[in-house]
């Protein structure tokens, strides 16, 4: 915890802070805090693609020890690689930007509905949680339409081949290694 408190001051002494990065539209929570956390652990994009460091494993052991250790210190690069594959994958695919914006649409009106006085169905009062499944089930037929699935699958598997690939042909460093070198028994 020491060292993400140390990394977090030598960015504002940069100017440059993990909150002031984020933006605005997150609200504070979990989900904000495991992001602040991921960008305070990222490691430096230089070395992170550098073509010097590539190169093929000399065998299934060190392909092995590569993954393991690539995955392990790029973890939070990785993330931000995956986060920028859905945003490829959102702009370049109009419908479903249509479909997003009904699913968001619908959840704000509801939420601004829910403001003003609770939802009654039936003489029922809806849940939030509810309410939201109503707004996901009014935009199914959008995300349905916009092709949805096969764009999760697409990001799943761009992400297991960039990361893998990634992974597996980007080497260790030399310190690094020593720490996995198996003693004979």
């Amino acid at each position: 915890m020491a060292t993400l408190k140390d990394q977090q001051k030598d960015a504002e002494a940069e100017g440059l802070s993990a909150t002031t990065l984020l933006p605005k539209l997150i609200p504070s929570g979990a989900g904000r805090e495991w992001l602040e956390r991921r960008r305070a652990t990222i490691r430096p994009w230089g070395t992170f693609v550098d073509q010097q460091r590539f190169s093929r494993p000399r065998n299934l052991g060190e392909l092995c020890q590569r993954l393991v250790r690539n995955v392990e210190y790029y973890q939070s690069n990785y993330v931000f690689v995956f986060l920028g594959l859905i945003l490829y994958c959102v702009v370049t695919s109009p419908m479903l930007l249509v479909a997003l914006a009904v699913f968001f649409g619908a959840c704000y009106i509801l939420y601004l509905r829910t403001l003003q006085s609770k939802l009654v169905l039936f003489g029922r009062e809806v849940s939030p949680a509810h309410q939201y499944a109503l707004a996901g089930g009014v935009s199914f037929p959008f995300f349905w339409l916009a092709g949805a699935g096969s764009a999760v699958f697409w990001v799943l598997g761009a992400t297991l081949v960039v990361i893998g690939s990634h992974a597996a042909f980007h080497q260790v460093e030399a310190v690094e290694m020593e720490e996995l070198q198996m003693e004979p028994v």
